[in-house]
């Protein structure tokens, strides 16, 4: 199954001395590959988008995912965004935004398993400024199939 997310307004777009600091520690984010962040785009991007393959298939005739950008146990599967500081080759993570698959309709799970683009959109930047971080939940992100 393919997905893409794709991330809008970044927290190092915004003026103020939040975006300061994260373009001055090189903040970037990006999405975990077992226990890699790859794909990591800058905080002061004006978008991120990631496109990736995980496997799809029925476990007791409920749709469930795997494969390395996939992590929890079934029934609780999810991918993580992750920021950190960007040194050279170095990230050093300080945070991670958790998308949970159980959050997303079983039909529109189930339609994406058919050759289809999932896709989840979402801000990057919460309340306060900050990169966003831990659950991320509807209608903080919109899950559809294209």
């Amino acid at each position: 199954m393919r997905i893409r997310i794709e991330g809008r307004e970044l927290p190092g777009t915004f003026p103020g001395p939040v975006a300061d600091e994260l373009r001055l520690r090189n903040v970037h984010v990006g999405v975990q590959r077992k226990s890699v962040v790859v794909d990591r785009v800058p905080a002061s991007a004006p978008a991120a988008v990631w496109e990736l393959e995980v496997d799809s298939r029925e476990v007791d005739g409920l749709p469930d995912v795997g494969g390395p950008f996939v992590h929890g146990r079934p029934g609780a599967r999810f991918l993580y965004l992750s920021w950190g500081n960007v040194s050279g080759e170095s990230f050093e993570m300080f945070r991670r935004a958790k998308l949970l698959f159980g959050d997303i309709p079983t039909a529109l799970l189930r339609q994406a398993f058919s050759d289809s683009l999932l896709v989840g959109s979402l801000g990057l930047t919460d309340a306060a400024g900050e990169p966003r971080c831990a659950r991320v939940r509807p209608p903080d992100i919109v899950w559809t199939v294209r």
